[in-house]
């Protein structure tokens, strides 16, 4: 399946960092003179002066705890974008009491190039199982699967029996979910006697893949690939056919930090994962994710030349994840208060 999204997936490293770093600092320049919050966190920072990583790592990290208070002082959003009326079509609740917003672009969260590498193509019928009610998760995935030109069935969650149903007569080549529940759906369907052997390709996401459940779901028939994404930042890495770590969206700078602050881990080392994205609307400068993970060393067999990553390697604060969606301990505790 060696056919690439764009050719930004094989530019030379070289070529990569120095095109990445001029859409930063144009960025930068936009956040500081449009965007309230980076107005005021990139005081005494000259955009231009950022032209590689060294310099990046002394910008101030972007913490949801204080994006969280921002809110709160200034809804909806709290300064951090400058989107608003017709660029701004949707408002979603993020996990960690925040709210993100959507805008008015084609694929907004940059997920049609996991969804490519894992095989979905102009035409297909996608069976998306993401949730569409609060969080932006199935429109993150909707939004990818119509660059490519797909049609998409939002099925959401639960309803098991229906879903199999409507699976059953919708016949969609491609599944997206987490694979926790891509295993439920076919074992319903044995249960019901129902044909879903048109399911044969899918990009899973939100929770770990365990190796023998990867192998569990091929043997009926579905090949799985794995994306990593956040609410907050889009697609961050996915799986290519060669199956040898998260490769690296290509409109994004990542960095591994030790967990807490914004310095750099050495290469190879576990640390949290920092994301930049490179869209002006919304920039979220060094966010820190509160995720775990390390690069890996080499290039990836499949030829896209980007940095890689382990993948998902636990948490670097108290959130923890429950059916996809993560929990953190202040929600916990105002439940139990009720």
């Amino acid at each position: 399946m060696n056919d690439y999204f764009d050719a930004l997936e094989t530019r030379s490293p070289d070529e990569r960092e120095v095109q990445q770093f001029a859409h930063l600092r144009e960025q930068l320049r936009h956040a500081k003179e449009n965007i309230p919050a980076y107005s005021d966190l990139l005081q005494g920072v000259d955009p231009e002066s950022i032209a590689d990583r060294s310099a990046l790592a002394k910008l101030p990290v972007t913490r949801k705890s204080e994006m969280a208070q921002a809110q709160a002082k200034i809804p909806p959003l709290g300064g951090y974008t400058d989107l608003h009326g017709k660029t701004l079509p949707r408002v979603f609740a993020s996990p960690g009491a925040i709210f993100e917003p959507q805008a008015n672009t084609e694929d907004f969260w940059r997920t049609a190039r996991a969804l490519h590498a894992a095989g979905c193509r102009e035409g297909d019928l996608v069976y998306n199982t993401f949730s569409y009610h609060f969080t932006p998760a199935g429109f993150m995935l909707e939004s990818g699967a119509h660059a490519l030109g797909c049609t998409v069935f939002p099925a959401g969650i639960g309803q098991t029996e229906l879903q199999v149903r409507a699976m059953g007569h919708l016949r969609p080549k491609f599944y997206v979910g987490t694979p926790s529940f891509l295993k439920i759906l076919l074992t319903k369907a044995k249960e019901m006697q129902i044909d879903v052997s048109s399911l044969s390709l899918g990009l899973v996401s939100g929770e770990a893949l365990p190796e023998p459940l990867r192998l569990e779901l091929s043997e009926n028939g579905v090949e799985v690939l794995q994306a990593y994404a956040t609410a907050d930042v889009g697609l961050i890495g996915f799986e290519s056919e060669s199956r040898q770590g998260l490769l690296l969206d290509e409109e994004i700078l990542l960095e591994i930090v030790h967990p807490g602050t914004g310095d750099p881990v050495e290469p190879g080392q576990v640390g949290e994962v920092l994301v930049t994205p490179l869209r002006p609307g919304y920039p979220l400068i060094r966010f820190a994710t509160g995720d775990l993970s390390a690069t890996l060393e080499g290039v990836s067999p499949c030829g896209r030349t980007n940095l890689r990553i382990k993948g998902w390697m636990g948490r670097a604060d108290q959130n923890t994840k429950v059916r996809g969606m993560f929990v953190h301990p202040s929600q916990v505790a105002a439940v139990v208060a009720r």
